[in-house]
């Protein structure tokens, strides 16, 4: 009986090392999965504010939707190779309008029904008094700000398809329904 004595004894130590190497490559994998950032710039007021920490989930372009929040590179739009945070207001086929009435009535629509967007800062949702009216082609995105009076956004960039942005531009998404948080400064 000495033999079963010692394979429980290595029976004990493999299960010792998983109990230390599975987390640790839980771990790893989460980092690459999730991911956090602080918000830098005012253009997605109300909904958040420069300073607070948002939680990221990294996902295909293909898999966002309408409303969602992104993170996406645009170095030869916007000068550097940082991601911009934007919602997703339009995406392949849609043809997104600005804007169905005026004044704090103005809004959005999308394949001609007008969007609900609460979010978007003192209920102005032109911001800039810029109409369009945009196809957004297969495999592009049309972004906003929410703070549609202080972002640079789809609007902007008509002359680069339209504003739309490629869903391959996307590198993460806001994880829902985590809210912001504010990040201590010191």
């Amino acid at each position: 009986m000495p033999g079963k004595g010692r394979g429980l004894g290595v029976a004990a130590v493999l299960v010792g090392l998983l109990g230390v190497v599975l987390p640790l490559g839980s771990l790893r994998v989460r980092a690459e999965l999730v991911g956090s950032s602080t918000i830098s710039s005012q253009s997605m007021v109300p909904t958040y504010k420069a300073g607070d920490g948002i939680i990221f989930e990294k996902v295909d372009g293909g898999e966002v939707r309408r409303g969602d929040v992104v993170l996406f590179s645009a170095p030869d739009r916007y000068g550097f190779s940082g991601n911009v945070m934007q919602r997703v207001v339009g995406v392949g086929g849609d043809e997104v309008v600005c804007c169905a009435g005026s004044g704090t009535d103005a809004r959005i629509t999308v394949n001609g029904k007008p969007l609900s967007e609460p979010y978007v800062e003192l209920g102005d949702v032109d911001g800039v008094h810029k109409t369009y009216d945009v196809k957004v082609p297969k495999g592009r995105l049309f972004l906003l700000g929410d703070n549609r009076a202080n972002a640079m956004d789809s609007r902007f960039f008509a002359s680069d398809h339209d504003g739309t942005v490629a869903e391959s531009a996307v590198r993460r998404r806001r994880a829902a329904p985590v809210a912001p948080w504010p990040v201590q400064q010191g």
